[in-house]
């Protein structure tokens, strides 16, 4: 029925197909492929370097088709308007099929080639017009502020500043002798002025005090907006400055040091009228030029929009083609026929529907010839294929994370949709914490076509794609919340409790009787609350956690024998599944039973106190055959033990020896009949019957020397020793430290009760009590902090613990059991999945 029908319990039984293409159809037909997406093509080049390849030319052509839509890509995102992209499901579809495909493409790489120029001639104006309005605004700011300078020389005595370094000359020495003078300073100075960084104005002016001595005279205003790279966008802030200084010599200095530090010189006259009129002209070009650039801009952005139209479809087209010409270079070309001969890995069960597409192909090309698909015989092991829909995509995730299933062997992933929220809501359940992660998987199925055409962010993407995971894990933690009678830490007095609580004694301690009732579902509501109650939890939850482990684990256990009976090992049936069953249930099967029988019995009618299961497992093993009296748990007990350790002791010789040897004989066997293996002759002859003569003939040669390559690869007998000796005691070691390891179902899970209980009464249950409009305010903004907080590191802290902890327990406890992982997953050339790959 797995043959039959699609089903998770298996991988899809997979062939390998050849095709037989005519040249005239191949792009068209890769294409058909491409959109169906179910076949993995195998290289038949592999010796080939990848640039002596037949469509080498086709793919630079199309790399630089994809360099020029990124290149229009970063433009956009660089804009700083936003520029909208028409989605690939509003475009009109490009015809890359068929008669016109080729016309098409071409026509795309002449209107790509075209946009680039165009773009590129744009930014290159835009940019020199940017720095030359740069230019021109520094040049006005230059004029102005000496203009500024100018005017205050000429009202107001100006103080000469002098060097304070005593190794300098300075320009004036006196300052008594400057009173000398009338108000009115005439500089008969020359001067250089400009703009420069200023982050680097303190040092500039340090390094030209230090250069010429204190032979100058400097004076730097800010300039109040920024300058704007239209580059890279960054913002650069910057000073004017103007010295003053006297000689060709110093002037040379002065402008070499600030040429090196990165600032711009503009030449000014001194002349007032003339810094007049500059500063009129300069203003006149700006206005020019601003209004230039802004009508540069426009043309830009409306040549963006035009491309935004149809980027993304450009965008789709080009990686589609990109891939066909990457398959096609996949391909021998037969020169007798006039055809490209493929191979690759198909699901048997979409045989028909690539026949329907091979034809579909040969009919939207406009041609006659029909590509010619048949199937190879093969031992080579073919990828592993599992078919998942939205539902099933996480848990089979899961699974693969730890690696991809062998071939046809038993798939976890199936029957993970239902242990693995299970053992998370162990550790997590709580009926309030379980319907907040129900309701925020169902607003995000709710959400979900919406979400699926968005960008999210690595965050939540990951929380959307397990919504599926999310939504059960939350279901199993309510279910698990009933059992455990906890919500918020609180307890649901659904049914008549079980206990009644007697009137306190003189010592204020309070007992409950039974009443004869039994609570019908979860922990009675009467032990929330009481001081033995975590005592009760704790033990009730850690031989649960035992119980739930051992059935894990024999389950997984249980998975060996489809496996076996599949592959048609009988051997591994009895020399290992059997062995490690017995061993795994003589010991922690036999623990699961003494828990479960102890639980069943009331204790209250006993005479004795009820045994402690773990020293009865360590006697049980220390000292075999000997039980005390007033730690039995039943009759006969002792008996039973050393019959169930005697079963132990026996499996561990029986893993060890019974396969080794079995294989030893069929060795021998082998040898004894006269066959030896092909290594042993240098030049072995080979059968060739019409059979084989005929699928030489057919192109089915290399698979035929594939088969002989990869035919059952022969261990030496020394190698299976020691694999079996390894993996015996693996098991053996394995079955007591994973047993140990499910105990984290009974520490996260009191850990999460705890730490609730411990938020409520910091909380909430500190404000209850409070009245008025102040305390119903408090109380409302302490309930806004709690849940809150219970949501972050109760939901999300905690639920991403259980998570990784359940996690860990599928992938070491339970696949180490059964799973050899050891497949490759079936990657087929699909057009779907090229944008994950981007």
């Amino acid at each position: 029925m797995g043959d039959d029908y699609p089903t998770l319990f298996r991988s899809e039984q997979m062939s390998l197909m050849q095709f037989l293409i005519p040249t005239e159809v191949a792009h068209d037909t890769v294409a058909e492929l491409g959109e169906l997406g179910n076949v993995q093509f195998k290289d038949l080049n592999p010796a080939v370097n990848p640039f002596q390849r037949s469509f080498v030319g086709e793919i630079r052509r199309t790399e630089e088709m994809t360099r020029r839509v990124r290149f229009f890509e970063s433009q956009i995102q660089k804009e700083k308007d936003v520029v909208p992209i028409r989605p690939l499901y509003d475009s009109a579809p490009l015809l890359t099929v068929g008669p016109s495909a080729a016309h098409n493409i071409d026509e795309l790489d002449v209107t790509l080639a075209e946009h680039e120029k165009r773009l590129v001639q744009m930014n290159d104006s835009y940019k020199t017009l940017s720095e030359r309005t740069r230019e021109l605004v520094e040049a006005r700011h230059v004029l102005r502020e000496t203009a500024v300078f100018f005017e205050k020389a000429e009202t107001q005595h100006t103080d000469i500043r002098t060097s304070f370094d005593d190794s300098s000359a300075p320009l004036l020495q006196h300052d008594d002798r400057e009173q000398q003078y009338s108000s009115t300073v005439q500089f008969d100075l020359e001067f250089i002025a400009g703009t420069i960084d200023r982050t680097r104005i303190s040092t500039f002016e340090r390094v030209l005090w230090r250069v010429l001595r204190g032979n100058l005279y400097m004076n730097h205003t800010d300039i109040t907006e920024p300058f704007v790279d239209p580059a890279t966008g960054t913002e650069t802030r910057k000073n004017v400055f103007i010295i003053f200084a006297h000689g060709d010599a110093l002037l040379a200095k002065i402008r070499k040091v600030a040429e090196s530090m990165g600032a711009t010189l503009y030449p000014i006259d001194a002349n007032a009228d003339k810094r007049s009129d500059s500063l009129r002209e300069v203003t006149a070009r700006l206005e020019d030029l601003e209004t230039v650039l802004y009508n540069t801009g426009l043309n830009r952005r409306s040549k963006l929009l035009k491309i935004g139209e149809n980027l993304a479809r450009w965008q789709d087209v080009v990686r589609k083609e990109k891939a066909i010409y990457e398959t096609m270079n996949l391909f021998n070309f037969d020169v007798r026929r006039k055809t490209l001969v493929a191979e690759g890995w198909v699901p048997t069960r979409d045989l028909t529907m690539i026949q329907l597409a091979l034809r579909h192909a040969t009919e939207a090309s406009g041609t006659s010839v029909v590509p010619i698909l048949h199937e190879l015989r093969t031992s080579k092991t073919p990828p592993t294929f599992t078919r998942t829909n939205k539902f099933t995509e996480g848990f089979q995730t899961i699974m693969d994370a730890y690696g991809i299933a062998t071939y046809q062997e038993v798939n976890p992933g199936l029957f993970a949709i239902v242990t693995f929220p299970f053992l998370f809501a162990v550790m997590f359940g709580d009926i309030g914490h379980g319907l907040i992660i129900f309701f925020a998987a169902l607003y995000m199925i709710y959400q979900e076509k919406k979400w699926a055409r968005q960008e999210l962010d690595e965050i939540l993407g990951q929380f959307f794609y397990g919504r599926y995971i999310i939504l059960l894990m939350g279901t199993f933690s309510v279910y698990t919340g009933l059992m455990y009678n906890d919500i918020f830490s609180k307890s649901l007095h659904i049914w008549h409790s079980g206990w009644d609580f007697l009137e306190p004694g003189s010592n204020g301690v309070s007992y409950a009787v039974s009443n004869g009732h039994m609570y019908p579902f979860g922990v009675d509501p009467a032990w929330h609350g009481a001081d033995n109650g975590l005592v009760f939890t704790n033990s009730y939850k850690m031989k649960m956690s035992i119980v739930l482990g051992v059935i894990h684990m024999t389950f997984a256990l249980c998975l060996q024998l489809p496996n076996h009976i599949k592959f048609k090992r009988p051997l591994d049936i009895y020399a290992n599944f059997i062995p490690q069953m017995i061993f795994l249930q003589s010991i922690f099967g036999y623990l699961v039973v003494c828990i479960l029988y102890k639980w069943s019995i009331d204790w209250s009618t006993r005479d004795t106190e009820p045994p402690s299961l773990l020293n009865m497992l360590i006697a049980m093993l220390l000292s075999p055959g000997k039980v005390d009296a007033n730690a039995q748990l039943y009759p006969g007990q002792s008996f039973i033990q050393v019959v169930l350790l005697l079963l132990a002791m026996v499996c561990v010789p029986w893993m060890l020896c019974m396969k080794p040897y079995f294989q030893w004989k069929e060795i021998q066997m082998i040898q004894g009949q006269g066959y030896v293996g092909l290594s042993h002759h240098n030049g072995g002859h080979r059968e060739s019957t019409d059979e084989v003569l005929e699928s030489e003939e057919e192109g089915n040669g290399r698979v035929i020397v594939e088969e002989m390559e990869e035919e059952h690869e022969q261990h030496d007998f020394s190698e299976v020793v020691i694999h079996q000796i390894i993996h015996t005691i693996e098991f053996c070691l394995g079955c007591i430290s994973h047993t140990a390891s499910y105990l984290r179902l009974w520490a996260l899970s009191l850990a999460h009760a705890q730490l609730s209980e411990v938020l409520w009464s910091m909380t909430i249950e500190k404000f209850l009590g409070m009245s008025g409009i102040f305390g119903t305010i408090t109380l409302a903004i302490v309930v806004v902090f709690w849940f809150s907080a219970t949501v972050f590191i109760l939901c999300i802290m905690e639920g991403l613990s259980a998570f990784l902890h359940a996690l860990r327990l599928h992938w070491v406890e339970a696949n180490s059991k059964h799973y050899q992982g050891e497949g490759y997953l079936f990657t087929p050339l699909s057009f779907a999945k090229l944008d994950e790959k981007e």
